[in-house]
Order: structure tokens, then C-alpha cells, then sequence
């Protein structure tokens, strides 16, 4: 770990507030998870092709709900497939090093933070769980996908009879839905942690923002309160992005150019001697 990282993280050390980690899909990538917005993202209904961007939305749902779910778990089986990586690890043992000072809100619905050992409480999955589902009745209620659906779902593969009984569990024979934030829907606290993370942005000590590029507005957000209390803001990431920039522009900003797996395991180090 370079000089300056220890400088900023050092620095957060001796203050007071939480640490805060925001992860993106750049950490899931390393575990062999692509993005699915590009060739991975394309799914046939019918003779039409879909993008992530057109399936992942409240509308599509609405309309095609067989089709929806039938993509999305496929998208869970291939989350089930992967393993947690250096980087999950690192982020585990950075929580033990920090205790109550640690917080994770991640981007990412492919629960390898918590399968890795990151603990539910400190772990704000600000975009859903893509092994849960949910009934949008008056008081939503989140539960995991019945253990009847195989998590080896194979590509193009329909529901069943089996599938359509498990995913119309809700009131009145209606459809759950996927536990996650579709791309036409906005944050909320209840769901999706909204008011709690930024409120810890508001006392955070430091951030260190890794594997994402800044495309969604939570995000962007935290990172913009890092930058305007001037705080240490550690970003890393393989390319240039809206948040490498942030870190360039502000005082107390480093960027770390490279993989997530690179760079956690020092930090997490780091942070462990400090303890």
C-alpha cells in the first residue's frame, strides 16, 4: 500500500465516524460475474433481443413477468456459480479490524459480500439480493426465492408450473418480484437503505470507493458528500471515471488505479496493524 493511502486512512483513524467501503460491479467482475450490460446482458423473448436496461425495469415487469423472472434467474444462477474473491475477503477482515467503525454499501446483488462473511448488519445492499423476492403489498415483505427453483437456471429455460406456484405466492395469486432496484425505480429507506447511507456519509470519517464507475445516483451522492466535507476519499478502479476525477479534485482524494483484489488485501493489512 502507497504512502498516501496510509496518510488518508490513518488520518480517518484517528477521527471519529464510521469508514465507509462502496462497492461496485468492478469486485463482483473478479469473481467471473460479468455486467450484463453487454453481450452476457441480451436475452430472447420471443424473435426480440432485450438489454439488462429493458428487462431490469418496473415496466417490463409488469408486462412480461414470465420473462423478467426467467432471465433473472438465470442471472442468479450464474451469481451462485461464482465463488468470493481476495477482495470480499479483505473487506471481511477489514470489518474485524474496524468493528463498529466499518460500514459496506454495495452496488452489487449477487450476495458474495455476505456469503464471504461480511456481516448482514453492516452491510447495506443499496440495490437488493438477487437471491431474494419480494410481494408489493402494503407492508412489502422480503423472503428468500423458494428452494423448489434450481440455481443451475439454464439460459433461454421457461417457468414451469412448479416456478409460476412459487413465484405467485403473494396475495390473491399475485407475482413476487425480484428483491432488486429496477433501473425505472428510485431509492427508498425501507428497501434500499437511502437515508441511512447518506446519513453516514454525514459523520463518515473516510470513504474508499471501489470497482465502480458512478452511473447510479446513491452512489454519486456519497461520493459527492466525501468530496465537500473533505474527507479522505480513496477510490479504486481499474479506468478513469466520474469518481476517479472526484478524488483528483479533492484535497484529501487519492486514486488507486487497479483491481480491487490488488488493492483490499494491503488496506485490509494496514488497517489490521493499526488495530
Amino acid at each position: 500500500m502507497d504512502a498516501r493511502t496510509a496518510e488518508l486512512l490513518g488520518s480517518a483513524l484517528s477521527a471519529s465516524g464510521p469508514i465507509v467501503f462502496l462497492t461496485g460491479a468492478g469486485v463482483s467482475a473478479e469473481s467471473g460475474i460479468p455486467t450484463f450490460r453487454g453481450a452476457e446482458g441480451y436475452w430472447r423473448v420471443g424473435s426480440t433481443n432485450y438489454r439488462a436496461e429493458e428487462l431490469a425495469t418496473y415496466e417490463a415487469f409488469s408486462r412480461m413477468p414470465e420473462e423478467v423472472w426467467a432471465w433473472y434467474l438465470y442471472r442468479r444462477g450464474v451469481c451462485r456459480a461464482a465463488r468470493p474473491n481476495a477482495a470480499h475477503l479483505a473487506l471481511v477482515d477489514i470489518e474485524r479490524s474496524l468493528e463498529a467503525r466499518f460500514l459496506l454499501v454495495t452496488q452489487n446483488v449477487d450476495g458474495l459480500h455476505l456469503r464471504a462473511g461480511s456481516s448482514p448488519e453492516r452491510t447495506y445492499q443499496i440495490h437488493g439480493n438477487i437471491d431474494f423476492m419480494r410481494c408489493e403489498d402494503e407492508h412489502p415483505r422480503v423472503r428468500p426465492i423458494p428452494e423448489s427453483i434450481p440455481f443451475d437456471w439454464p439460459k433461454a429455460h421457461a417457468l414451469g408450473d412448479v416456478e409460476r406456484a412459487a413465484l405467485r405466492g403473494c396475495a390473491r395469486g399475485a407475482w413476487a418480484r425480484p428483491h432488486v432496484l429496477f433501473f425505472d425505480e428510485s431509492y427508498d429507506e425501507a428497501l434500499f437503505r437511502f437515508e441511512s447511507t447518506l446519513r453516514a456519509m454525514k459523520e463518515a470519517a473516510a470513504l474508499v470507493v471501489v470497482g465502480t464507475s458512478g452511473a447510479t445516483t446513491l452512489p454519486a451522492h456519497a461520493v459527492d458528500l466525501a468530496v465537500r466535507r473533505r474527507i479522505p476519499l480513496v477510490v479504486i478502479n481499474q479506468d478513469q471515471s466520474p469518481f476517479t476525477e472526484a478524488a483528483g479534485r479533492s484535497p484529501a482524494g487519492h486514486v488507486l488505479l487497479g483491481t480491487a483484489g490488488q488493492h483490499l488485501p494491503p488496506i485490509a493489512s494496514f488497517l489490521r496493524g493499526a488495530r
